[in-house]
């Protein structure tokens, strides 16, 4: 195999180079794979020395390419080699055409001395035998006095009056010839193209913005958007407002215990001498269920009973209703006109009673209007309550969502804890829990709370046969 691959003539670049003019099989070294004890002969043979002598020795053409700029065989011995004469000032003035440059400016110089390829697409234009034609036929319309149509456009421009084109309204806000004004001020010379316009045609055409709303320009909440913290406290506070903000942690803390302690005695199983009889369940099962029967059966029970003979009282309850008319019996003309007459005699004694109050009314001016102030005077503190009320309110956070506001801890230290200079001084609280219950107080965001993780697959264990097979 070596003896045919050396009449071929064929010299490799690398170890792994193999002969293209020999079959596969013996190209690829015979059976075996690369990564395998037995395919590491074939890299130990004659071959494979000489392909990695010969890569080293283009390594080392390629490095004194890079640093040398050619062979060192082709290089004169001045620019190899330097005089020392043992006199710094001799050999500075022999050696200063051979004075090396700085590694700074030697990272700055290209190290392959070979050009860079050309950038043909760089030089392509896109268009570019339209483009020629379209000059070789201008130029041909220029010798006749014909000017193409930009040309053209562009000279009826220059030629118009300096005025209109160096006017403030005309140029726009670019215009060098422009005179300076005030951006604060309420007169604004740019705002003379928008007047007298139709407010609604320089609203679809994007030159005047939109009008916003007036309950856009109102903020949810009157409350700071920093609130400063109590005297108490800063690091250094004073005593008195230092003892100011203890006792008001210790008023909140109060209320919390309480409202613990009353949940608790709510859920609180009673005791023994507390704990319900049979008595008393029988007791609160029947409630209700006699009330009804007191007035209805009070006789069956023995209570006091009225006589036979004796009537009802007058004014103890209503009056029987008269009989109804027989069935089929037919009234007479004399009834009819006895019903009409008492009919319009009560309509007369209605209207007269109508008439005779609104004549009264004249001599209750005086009453009626002291009734109407004293309404007035209630609808006035009814409203000032109400405005009261909405600007106490003003200032509480609203209820957003499911969750209540809840207001955070005050961060405070002890007496004990107080530093005595900054650098001893221990942080408290967090900025961006403050920032976040802020917004929440603010109502710009909902109170919310964490959500809880919850895995929505049971978790399973494997153990490894590699870990099974360590026995201690």
């Amino acid at each position: 195999m070596a003896a045919a691959e050396a009449a071929s003539g064929f010299l490799g670049f690398g170890p792994g180079s193999r002969n293209p003019a020999l079959p596969r099989s013996r190209r690829a070294g015979g059976k075996g794979a690369r990564n395998r004890k037995k395919g590491w002969k074939r890299w130990r043979g004659p071959e494979a020395k000489l392909g990695r002598e010969l890569e080293e020795w283009l390594d080392e053409k390629a490095a004194e390419m890079r640093h040398l700029g050619g062979p060192v065989s082709e290089k004169p011995d001045e620019s190899l080699f330097f005089v020392d004469t043992g006199n710094d000032e001799k050999d500075l003035k022999q050696n200063r055409a051979k004075e090396k440059p700085l590694k700074v400016d030697l990272i700055l110089q290209i190290d392959s001395k070979v050009p860079p390829p050309k950038d043909i697409l760089a030089y392509q234009v896109p268009n570019a035998k339209k483009m020629k034609r379209k000059q070789r036929l201008w130029k041909k319309l220029a010798e006749k006095g014909v000017m193409p149509r930009k040309e053209r456009l562009l000279q009826e421009r220059l030629q118009k009056a300096p005025t209109e084109a160096t006017s403030p309204e005309a140029s726009g806000n670019s215009s060098p010839s422009r005179a300076f004004y005030d951006i604060w001020s309420d007169s604004n010379p740019l705002d003379g193209v928008l007047a007298g316009k139709d407010i609604w045609f320089l609203e679809q055409t994007k030159k005047q913005p939109v009008k916003r709303p007036a309950r856009l320009l109102k903020t949810p909440s009157q409350l700071p958007a920093v609130e400063v913290i109590a005297p108490g406290g800063s690091y250094n506070p004073s005593f008195q407002a230092h003892q100011a903000l203890l006792l008001q942690a210790h008023e909140i803390e109060l209320k919390r215990q309480k409202a613990q302690e009353k949940l608790a005695g709510q859920l609180r199983f009673p005791a023994a001498d507390e704990a319900p009889t049979q008595e008393t369940i029988f007791q609160e099962q029947c409630e209700g269920l006699l009330e009804e029967d007191n007035s209805g059966n009070e006789e069956e029970r023995g209570g006091p009973s009225k006589p036979e003979g004796e009537e009802p009282q007058a004014g103890s309850g209503p009056a029987p209703p008269l009989p109804a008319a027989v069935a089929g019996e037919k009234k007479t003309e004399r009834q009819r006109k006895k019903e009409k007459e008492a009919k319009r005699l009560r309509a007369r004694e209605r209207s007269e009673k109508a008439a005779r109050l609104r004549r009264q009314e004249v001599f209750r001016l005086h009453s009626i209007r002291l009734q109407v102030k004293r309404w007035e005077a209630e609808l006035l503190r009814r409203k000032r309550a109400r405005e009261a009320r909405r600007e106490a309110e003003a200032d509480k956070p609203k209820r957003l969502g499911k969750l209540k506001y809840e207001d955070p801890d005050l961060d405070l230290q002890l007496s004990s804890e107080l530093a005595e200079s900054l650098r001893t001084l221990k942080p408290e609280g967090s900025i961006l829990k403050d920032r976040f219950k802020s917004l929440q107080k603010r109502n710009l965001i909902e109170p919310r709370e964490r959500a809880k993780f919850k895995r929505k697959y049971r978790v399973k264990y494997a153990e490894k046969r590699a870990f099974r097979a360590i026995t201690l």
